[in-house]
């Protein structure tokens, strides 16, 4: 898989917060504007939904009882990209550019306006349709991925990879030059309480290359950063050689 998603028509949106009142009223309105909605009153509850069913946006309280949101917020961009909405009583600059800095989308300070916040929403589901949109197929001249129809070609031959070996090739072309780390990986392909078993990542990138015809000492696509993770290079190795 390439992240956990909710289905195409129905956005799933993830409200975090301690508050029950303020629970309520978010999921009564996320509710009234068709959206599909998850509620967690901890960071731990709200990670382990996020793992378990996924979010296309999430609404995230700073003021967590557990885990300090800023925490949780940090754990959620090492797994996804998916859209954050910090939601939060602290006002002050600094936590709203700590907040955007750790990869928040946007920052709403309470009291704050329903019919605003929907409007972000809006936008932010928006932005990320049109992202998906133009993401579909990975192309570099040497291989080809469309992931609609989960079809891999290399120079024009189809390749036969498992439901893991996609996915692993799937999740670094989307962070494409970007190191993702091995639990991240790990979480991703096989669940969150996998996060230490390396050598089931080892064994399926080696698969992997051997498909690809990807050396390791000379990678035309994947490279290893040993200890930490994966790179997919891609098109930036092609346009320099």
């Amino acid at each position: 898989m390439i992240a956990p998603s909710a289905a195409a028509d129905v956005a799933r949106i993830l409200v975090v917060d301690d508050e029950p009142q303020l629970r309520r009223l978010l999921d009564i309105s996320l509710r009234a504007q068709g959206y599909h909605v998850l509620t967690a009153d901890s960071g731990a509850l709200a990670l382990a939904q996020w793992a378990g069913q996924g979010a296309d946006l999430v609404i995230l309280d700073l003021g967590l009882p557990d885990i300090d949101g800023q925490d949780v917020l940090r754990e959620l961009r090492t797994l996804s990209d998916v859209p954050v909405i910090v939601l939060s009583v602290r006002a002050h600059e600094a936590e709203k550019v700590q907040a955007l800095d750790a990869g928040a989308n946007d920052y709403v300070t309470k009291p704050f306006s329903v019919p605003e916040l929907m409007a972000r929403v809006r936008v932010l589901l928006r932005a990320r349709v049109a992202v998906a949109d133009v993401r579909h197929v990975y192309d570099d001249g040497h291989l080809h991925v469309d992931f609609d129809r989960r079809q891999v070609l290399l120079d024009g031959q189809v390749l036969s990879l498992g439901r893991k070996e996609f996915g692993l090739l799937a999740i670094l072309i989307r962070h494409a030059g970007r190191v993702v780390t091995q639990p991240q990986l790990l979480r991703e392909i096989w669940g969150p309480s996998h996060d230490q078993d390396t050598h089931y990542l080892r064994i399926l990138v080696a698969k992997l290359r051997q498909k690809l015809n990807d050396d390791a000492a000379a990678p035309r696509w994947i490279v290893t950063d040993p200890g930490v993770g994966l790179r997919f290079i891609g098109a930036e190795s092609h346009s320099e050689s």
